[in-house]
Formats: structure tokens, C-alpha cells, sequence
């Protein structure tokens, strides 16, 4: 089983009717199901760019969205979504961004020029994929780990524009 990055957009008021909705529950059931639209599963793609990012000289005010965009800043505030429903309990429990940091969090990453980063990946596809924490990679890495990036970028934009706030965890 592959774990994977998963991230929502969802409105606070999205996560009250959640809150609540585990608190009126007898199996604290949160009922969490966010629009398919509002949801994106980056894979292990914002790992392996993180990790390749910290193995280059770059500087953290570069990188400190991206590691937010997939860490987030609050747990309690998404401790409701401890349920077997959601979330299997192997790794890290949920984690949340509110919409004010989601605002941040999308202008840094509005601000990072990806491809001159992704410029310092080696150009060996094995010797790239081991400095990315792959053990082997079909296809190109640069390719992926850019699409990766477009695509949280643009979520966390969409996020930002829409006032909303983002929950992530693995799957």
C-alpha cells in the first residue's frame, strides 16, 4: 500500500457541520465528504520535491509554503477527523489550514519559480530519482514534480480566492 498526500478545500463552516456532526454521533462519525471537486491526492510528489529542495542550496523562505501546504500549522483543530472513516491512523492524524494561512500559504507558493529549482535536479534520471527519494522513477521526474507543483499551487490559489480553508492528510 502507497501512501499518499491528500489535501481538501473545505469552508469553516464546512468544518463546524463536521464538528458537530462527530459530536452528536455515538461513534464520533464526523461525516466528512468534501466535493471530489474540492479534493486533490498529490501522491508522494510534494515529498520527494521537499526532499530534493533540502538537499540543494535553497533558501527555508523558499520552501517554508511548501512544506505548510502539506503539514499545516493546526492539529486540534481537526482532532474530530480522528475516525476510522476518514482517516486510518497510520501516520500523522489530520492537519489544517485555516483561510488566513491558506492566503499565505498560496502566495509563497505563487512566488516560487519552480523551474529554477527543478534546473538543479540532476540530469542522470537514476542519480535525480535517488535525490528525490525515489528508488527508481519511470518517466520524467522534472515533468512530474512540476505537474505536482502546478497543481498544489493552483488549488491553494483556488483556496485562497475562495476564503476557504485546507485540511491534508496521508493516505
Amino acid at each position: 500500500m502507497a501512501l499518499t498526500q491528500q489535501l481538501a478545500r473545505v469552508s469553516p463552516q464546512y468544518l463546524a457541520e463536521c464538528r458537530r456532526a462527530a459530536a452528536d454521533s455515538p461513534d464520533n462519525d464526523p461525516c466528512w465528504d468534501p466535493p471530489t471537486a474540492d479534493t486533490v491526492d498529490l501522491d508522494r510528489s510534494m515529498w520527494a520535491l521537499i526532499r530534493f529542495l533540502r538537499s540543494v542550496p535553497v533558501d527555508a523562505v523558499h520552501t517554508d509554503a511548501l512544506n505548510r501546504s502539506v503539514s499545516g500549522d493546526e492539529l486540534d483543530g481537526v482532532a474530530f477527523l480522528d475516525h476510522e472513516t476518514f482517516y486510518d491512523g497510520f501516520d500523522g492524524p489530520p492537519a489544517l489550514l485555516g483561510p488566513t494561512a491558506v492566503a499565505e500559504v498560496a502566495r509563497g507558493l505563487a512566488a516560487l519559480d519552480m523551474n529554477q529549482f527543478l534546473a538543479l535536479l540532476p540530469a542522470d534520471a537514476a542519480e535525480a530519482a535517488q535525490v528525490a527519494g525515489f528508488g527508481s522513477f519511470d518517466g520524467d521526474l522534472r515533468d512530474c514534480l512540476a505537474d505536482h507543483f502546478t497543481t498544489l499551487r493552483d488549488f491553494y490559489l483556488a483556496a485562497a480566492d475562495r476564503g476557504l480553508a485546507v485540511v491534508m492528510w496521508v493516505d
